[in-house]
């Protein structure tokens, strides 16, 4: 009844959480030796190819995160459900980051925070309240659906995109090809948190980009990018924010990561990178998840948030 731990980066935090919470059942951590025969779940982000293979008694993947790309592609992937890491903790962190961006921009602070470092006083700037802003959340899940809430609290008006027709009350939400350009026309403010499908890959490119609102109250539109790398085109990104298409954008998570040193993206001067952490796996929290999740099962009861492969989420 072993945990494999198989993660890219120092697992000794995660272990000490996870034999806390599954004091029943060994952890194994790849790299050490251990009994491949009797691993029954693995905990993993990024792993090498090839270390999920020959566990013949496997019966569960946990995705250390709330994205799993990094395992749609994984070759040989054993034949066993998926799940997902879909936890409070995450959602508010990641909520936290949108709200945070959208205020960021709605107060025009990174113009206020220029004006400090040159010590210009300028207080005749009136920004429009949120009430005048157009949010649109691309990825209308747990954590799209989250962050429209608060956007919506502190006054936003918000509305969401979907691949698939969604219903949540409160909301106008757009579907599909045939939603997306209505949808598009509304924004201001763009906030993607899509996870990262063949369908979604590039998505964020010049065309996407020239079909925004040209007439808000921001002087020009908006991306917010907390999904994934992959949907952006950055080469795009950057000449849309060269030639006016795009007025700013925040970036949480990018094509390579890390964000390679040459990036120009670093020093752009209406970029603000942050070091894909708007809604960071904190240890503790995800591994109650993972453990109130295997004695699901290990009660009978079936797995939640289990990934649809053929989705690719």
């Amino acid at each position: 009844m072993t945990l494999l731990v198989a993660l890219t980066w120092d697992p000794k935090p995660w272990v000490e959480r996870f034999r806390l919470h599954l004091p029943e059942h060994p952890i194994a951590v790849l790299g050490e030796d251990f009994d491949r025969s009797r691993v029954r779940y693995v905990a993993t982000w990024g792993p090498k190819p090839g270390s999920l293979s020959d566990l013949p008694a496997l019966e569960a993947i946990f995705s250390l995160g709330a994205g799993v790309d990094h395992l749609m592609g994984y070759p040989n992937l054993p034949n066993v459900p998926i799940v997902r890491v879909s936890q409070d903790d995450l959602t508010h962190r990641m909520s936290e980051y949108v709200v945070m961006h959208c205020l960021i921009h709605l107060r025009d602070q990174r113009r206020y925070d220029a004006d400090q470092r040159a010590k210009r006083w300028d207080s005749d700037r009136a920004p429009p309240i949120a009430g005048d802003v157009r949010v649109g959340v691309m990825g209308f899940g747990a954590l799209g659906q989250d962050a429209a809430y608060k956007l919506k609290v502190m006054g936003f008006d918000v509305a969401g995109w979907s691949r698939t027709p969604k219903s949540v009350e409160g909301f106008e939400i757009f579907s599909g090809e045939a939603g997306l350009d209505a949808f598009l026309a509304r924004t201001d403010i763009l906030v993607s948190l899509l996870p990262l499908t063949p369908e979604t890959r590039g998505i964020l490119n010049l065309s996407l980009f020239r079909k925004l609102a040209r007439n808000g109250r921001l002087g020009g539109p908006i991306l917010i990018n907390a999904g994934r790398g992959g949907s952006q085109v950055e080469a795009d990104i950057l000449a849309c924010l060269d030639d006016g298409t795009l007025k700013a954008a925040t970036l949480d998570v990018f094509e390579v990561e890390p964000l390679p040193q040459e990036s120009p993206l670093w020093t752009h001067p209406r970029v603000t990178v942050s070091p894909h952490n708007s809604a960071v796996s904190d240890p503790e929290m995800t591994a109650r998840y993972i453990a109130g999740q295997i004695r699901r099962h290990e009660a009978g009861e079936p797995f939640q948030n289990v990934v649809d492969q053929a989705r690719g989420y």
